[in-house]
């Protein structure tokens, strides 16, 4: 994404993915299915990623430019944000600074002491899940130079710890926080604008099916949970699809409201990745019964699926964001 490119708005992100998909001839089921067949499927993927790396490279350098000390990186379920923080920390390296990732979870409260929803369950998404004065109070610190020891999230057992993890950081260090809440500002309510630098990042495509219909980004992102889900929770693509109503209504609530307060959005859709996502969520779909409640679902998303020629992944790269649903990747994720 170049620096003129750097628009805080949906439509210049859904502009900037439809002028990728051009770029590289890409921009309809058919034409990537073209690309399949005709054996260029590694070059597709290459230059899919090498797109992507150009973007993450040039808020790497606003960062460094504009001498932002907190990154604040927030966007919808299944968009890749872990992902994108490892690499967006990496390029900071190569820029000469000094990134610490901090994922926000880690501020959760005590699980007893959490909030419960309407239907009496607690409610891990709403922002009074967060310590958000300890939050602001430990920020605080670092940025004057102080030692904070960080908390860690015990989610088996409901509690945040204390594990001797130790942080103090220079004028050289970069804050990264991730978190579904990152871009409202009452969960940074005591620190600076002038530190701040937010990003949303969000998986946006183009691709035509046929002369008038999109790809549903929604579905996108649903492909991408469901083999995530299956692949590091033993989920079944029913107990995913049965969850996917809440996440949506939780993202309506807690984080589209607040993505026109980001100073950059970064598209981490990548036009390739259903070729590759068609393998591993095709036996998941098999997999369900015509009597399922979710079956209209699974029809809906075999449909989509089944437009696209399989393509292999072993030239996905080890740092790609979609390794982070297909797994094999090079980060803890």
């Amino acid at each position: 994404m170049s620096e003129k490119a750097v628009h805080n708005s949906v439509l210049t992100l859904k502009e900037l993915a439809k002028k990728w998909a051009v770029r590289v001839g890409a921009d309809s089921v058919e034409k990537i299915n073209e690309i399949v067949e005709a054996g260029k499927g590694m070059e597709l993927i290459l230059v899919c990623e090498a797109m992507q790396q150009n973007a993450i490279y040039d808020i790497a350098r606003s960062i460094r430019r504009e001498k932002k000390r907190i990154v604040m990186i927030a966007g919808p379920s299944s968009a890749g944000k872990t992902t994108f923080s490892h690499r967006l920390s990496i390029q900071l390296c190569a820029l000469g600074l000094h990134p610490h990732p901090i994922a926000v979870d880690n501020y959760f409260i005590n699980r007893e002491d959490n909030p419960k929803d309407e239907n009496g369950n607690y409610n891990f998404e709403c922002l009074e899940a967060l310590d958000v004065e300890l939050l602001n109070h430990d920020m605080n610190q670092l940025l004057s130079g102080q030692t904070v020891e960080l908390p860690e999230f015990d989610f088996m057992n409901g509690r945040r710890l204390y594990k001797g993890d130790d942080l103090r950081i220079g004028t050289q260090d970069v804050l990264i926080l991730e978190g579904i809440h990152s871009l409202n500002p009452k969960m940074s309510y005591a620190l600076s604008d002038e530190d701040k630098y937010k990003i949303y990042i969000s998986p946006l495509n183009q691709l035509m099916i046929g002369s008038e219909d999109k790809i549903s980004t929604l579905d996108s992102r649903l492909i991408r949970r469901i083999v995530r889900d299956n692949r590091t929770r033993g989920h079944d693509i029913e107990r995913t699809l049965s969850m996917w109503q809440s996440v949506r209504q939780g993202e309506e609530r807690y984080i589209f409201p607040y993505e026109d307060n980001a100073d950059v959005m970064f598209n981490s859709g990548l036009l390739y990745e259903y070729s590759v996502l068609k393998k591993h969520i095709e036996p998941l779909l098999m997999a369900v019964e015509e009597t399922s409640p979710y079956y209209s679902d699974v029809l809906r998303l075999k449909e989509l699926t089944d437009r696209f020629l399989p393509l292999e992944e072993t030239v996905v790269p080890l740092n790609s964001i979609l390794r982070e649903f297909i797994g094999g990747g090079c980060f803890k994720v």
